[in-house]
């Protein structure tokens, strides 16, 4: 059974959204944790430490030789929060939208100074900087300019498929993602992207800026993506 804290990461998730969907409201107990256990095919340290981190967020309790026990939190439901980490392709999905990604370029080049503070990288550390432009019924919706640490993907850059996940393509080589420090912003596109890529007119953006790191705390992916603001909207539940 797997103790590692993806693993806990992927449980939490999952018993999130059975906070969500099942029929469980404010003080009712959640399954013990060896139900849990074999109900998601995990180890029972994994469904405890998944649990805490439901308990760090308010979502649960914790009742001293009672069990684990849904919070009056957990009745707060919002859609697309800002806490949540996901793929930009999930997000689109979620809203509705069948994006269809476009490369608008690929560069291997070393990192400036805010790439390579971003991602904790020496000197003369190169990097892989993409261009990409996601759109529905050609309809623009995110820019985004996104780095990566050259060594984490190696081999040619002609043999890689940019349209894909970067997450999914960082997972694959043993960097999976879990979890990223984001700043939103509201701003224009740079001027030689929007006369670059015909997006003129479409601001102002939602700009988020964000640093995605593996279980470890590894920083693999910096990223500034503009999202359109008359499409996207986050929510977050304050307590």
């Amino acid at each position: 059974m797997s103790r590692t804290p993806l693993a806990s990461a992927r449980l939490r998730d999952e018993l999130a959204q059975l906070l969500h969907t099942a029929t469980l409201r404010p003080g009712d107990r959640l399954p013990g944790e060896t139900e849990l256990a074999a109900r998601h095919g995990v180890g029972r340290s994994t469904v405890r430490e998944a649990l805490k981190l439901l308990e760090q967020e308010g979502l649960v309790v914790s009742e001293r030789g009672r069990g684990w026990f849904v919070a009056t939190l957990a009745a707060l439901h919002v859609e697309r929060p800002i806490t949540r980490f996901e793929s930009m392709s999930t997000m689109l999905a979620g809203l509705g939208y069948r994006s269809v990604c476009t490369v608008l370029s690929v560069q291997e080049q070393p990192a400036d100074d805010a790439v390579r503070t971003a991602l904790d990288l020496p000197a003369g550390e190169p990097v892989i900087r993409l261009e990409r432009l996601r759109s529905a019924d050609d309809r623009p919706l995110v820019y985004a300019v996104e780095t990566i640490p050259r060594r984490c993907l190696p081999g040619p850059l002609q043999h890689v498929d940019w349209s894909a996940s970067l997450t999914g393509l960082l997972g694959a080589q043993g960097f999976p993602t879990t979890s990223s420090v984001a700043a939103l912003t509201a701003a224009q596109l740079p001027d030689d992207a929007e006369q670059r890529y015909s997006l003129a007119g479409l601001g102002p953006w939602l700009l988020i800026t964000e640093t995605a790191v593996t279980p470890t705390g590894l920083p693999v992916i910096h990223s500034a993506g503009y999202h359109r603001g008359d499409c996207f909207r986050f929510n977050v539940v304050r307590r």
